[in-house]
């Protein structure tokens, strides 16, 4: 049986892991999406209907969204930034 500090060592390690791909799936999907709407903006209503169900799903988001909510997913992604790069820079010596 192996100790406890070797397995959490290993629970973490797989947390980091999965964290890592589940990243990567997001960015690819937005990647994707805003390909897509590359896409319509440049073929228009010639793209096919995948891309029109895209586009019209995306603009109907847009659409849905109140600007009160915008501006909170804007403070909190600003806050997040703000976090991230503190948790980055090492602190300054005295």
């Amino acid at each position: 049986m192996s100790p406890p500090i070797l397995r959490g060592r290993v629970m973490i390690e797989f947390l980091d892991k999965a964290k890592r791909y589940l990243w990567l799936f997001v960015e690819l999907a937005f990647l994707s999406v805003l390909a897509i709407i590359l896409i319509h903006l440049i073929l228009g209503p010639n793209s096919g209907v995948f891309v029109q169900s895209v586009a019209d799903n995306v603009l109907k988001f847009a659409n849905g969204v109140q600007p009160q909510a915008l501006v909170g997913i804007a403070i909190v992604l600003a806050l997040i930034v703000f976090v991230m790069q503190r948790m980055k820079t090492p602190p300054a010596a005295s």
